[in-house]
């Protein structure tokens, strides 16, 4: 074990630990939406967990630090919020913000962050720029709204996890990417693969990926 200062607090944790997780393990909340415990490479994609640590020229993205004894960490100064606010208001800018018909109202991850950061979750200064269509619905048992997506890749990461490959995949790019269902499998392969999985719907943050309304589906597939 190894000592660090986190906001001028004292923690210990393994010397090589993932920075975001020693943070978390300690109470201390970052914002993050593309981490999972336990992955070796993390995407940082999401752009939330900055932290400035001391020697560093600049902020750093938590998750893709390791911990090493003596570190001087800052999790709450102002240019970080900053950054933070930023990449949030941008996230939401393109957000379907609907939470009063979305399966992850008050347990979603974006409405945590945004009461965390204290930022409204419909941005005035940013137009709102939504895909078409809202719902893919052309998977046999699971809907997918592209609107509501933020990217995070968490879905691919424990399809991939258990069953070896992923059957999902970012697809497109830029503003137009989305997740697509199919990978390197064909769609006759996804009902009993996906049927006894569904990782990806429990995964899922934001409620982006769901079963489909008519349960029966599923005991029929």
């Amino acid at each position: 074990m190894v000592k660090l200062i986190i906001d001028n607090k004292e923690i210990e944790a393994e010397e090589g630990k993932n920075l975001l997780q020693a943070c978390l393990d300690n109470n201390i909340y970052i914002p993050n939406l593309c981490y999972l415990h336990g992955m070796d490479n993390p995407p940082a994609s999401c752009r939330m967990c900055f932290v400035e640590i001391e020697g560093e020229h600049k902020p750093v993205t938590s998750c893709t630090v390791r911990v090493k004894d003596g570190m001087v960490v800052k999790t709450d100064t102002p240019d970080i919020r900053q950054l933070q606010r930023t990449a949030l208001q941008l996230l939401l800018s393109v957000h379907d913000v609907d939470c009063a018909h979305c399966p992850a109202n008050k347990k979603c991850e974006l409405q945590r962050i945004a009461k965390f950061l204290k930022v409204g979750l419909k941005p005035k200064r940013l137009e709102l720029l939504l895909k078409e269509p809202e719902i893919d619905d052309e998977h046999p048992l699971l809907d997918y709204y592209p609107n509501r997506c933020v990217l995070c890749g968490k879905c691919i990461h424990v399809c991939k996890t258990k069953l070896g490959q992923p059957l999902l995949a970012f697809a497109r790019r830029g503003f137009y990417t989305t997740i697509s269902f199919y990978g390197e499998k064909p769609a006759s392969d996804l009902n009993s693969s996906c049927k006894n999985c569904l990782a990806c719907v429990e995964i899922c943050p934001v409620s982006a990926i769901t079963l489909k309304n008519d349960s029966d589906q599923i005991a029929e597939a």
